[in-house]
């Protein structure tokens, strides 16, 4: 077996082991919680055989350990149980709402890379200058800015001073750009802080000093060779900012309206419907580890001198 393959699978192992745990985790906790969940999904006006049905129906009859043990069972089956509230299968509402969620993340990453690595690459070759100065300031700007806040203010400008933008909803590009602005903010700040810090470190190296005497344009040096080096740091950065946007969008979806997983999370949690959160809790655990595995695998394409097995 090759060393890629090798250390393939043990990441995959570890991928698997590490949603499973998560799952555990996410099936005591929701049932740790205080209240009965039968009784809030029933209603204050529900019979106590409303309230008995629904708790036959959500498992709640059974003892701890037996409830584990069906939970177990059905997730190696990849069934992930029915919505309490809608009666609908859980995977089915999930892969429903994932679409508006992947394209809501997959905009604000673009944005953040396509701003924040340049940008950050821009500060680091201009380190003590105004512009480094004004870059730094509006980083540490994106990284405090709490994103309900940014999303209202938005909202405000754009689309009810201006009304050039939707306020809410998810009809077509014009709804995205809210949104996706708001989302991707804390990760332009993070990627170009990030950038900016790693090129510093690259620019001080010997060959780059080499480079500059040998007479090698000044743009080529920190464009092409300086930047490439200091990119493994910040791949690793725009992994863990995907996976986080994939399951930190529940404040933005909520504010704007967005049709995703984060705003059925929300709702989920507020009607104690169970088997909804601890899927899709899962989900956002298995998307996060994926992109994580995706983030290592690309390191032997930017680094030449990282090699697996």
């Amino acid at each position: 077996m090759s060393g890629f393959l090798s250390y393939l699978l043990q990441r995959i192992l570890g991928l698997f082991v590490t949603v499973l745990a998560v799952a555990v985790t996410i099936f005591l906790m929701v049932r740790l919680l205080p209240g009965d969940p039968a009784r809030v999904i029933a209603g204050v006006l529900a019979t106590e055989q409303d309230v008995a049905r629904i708790r036959v129906q959500l498992g709640l009859d059974q003892p701890m350990i037996v409830q584990a043990g069906i939970f177990l069972r059905d997730l190696f089956q990849g069934d992930l149980g029915v919505s309490a509230r809608t009666s609908a299968p859980v995977l089915a509402e999930i892969g429903a709402r994932l679409p508006a969620t992947l394209t809501l993340a997959a905009a604000g990453m673009l944005m953040a890379i396509a701003i924040g690595v340049p940008l950050g690459a821009w500060a680091a070759a201009r380190a003590g200058s105004l512009g480094d100065v004004v870059v730094s300031t509006l980083v540490l700007f994106g990284i405090s800015m709490p994103v309900y806040w940014l999303g209202l203010m938005l909202i405000i400008l754009f689309a009810i001073n201006l009304r050039w933008l939707p306020a809410a909803g998810a009809d077509g590009f014009a709804s995205l750009i809210l949104p996706a602005v708001t989302l991707a903010a804390f990760s332009v700040a993070f990627i170009a802080r990030i950038t900016r810090s790693s090129m510093l470190e690259v620019l001080r190296q010997d060959y780059v000093r080499t480079a500059h005497a040998k007479g090698v344009d000044r743009r080529t040096v920190e464009w092409r060779h300086a930047l490439r080096n200091a990119l493994p740091p910040v791949v690793t950065v725009i992994g863990l900012q995907f996976g986080q946007l994939l399951g930190g969008a529940i404040l933005t979806e909520t504010v704007f309206g967005w049709p995703g997983l984060g705003r059925l999370l929300v709702d989920s949690i507020f009607a104690r419907d169970y088997p909804m959160v601890q899927g899709l809790v899962i989900v956002f655990a298995a998307m996060f580890a994926f992109v994580n595995l995706l983030v290592d695998l690309t390191y032997e394409r930017i680094d030449p001198r990282v090699r697996y097995g």
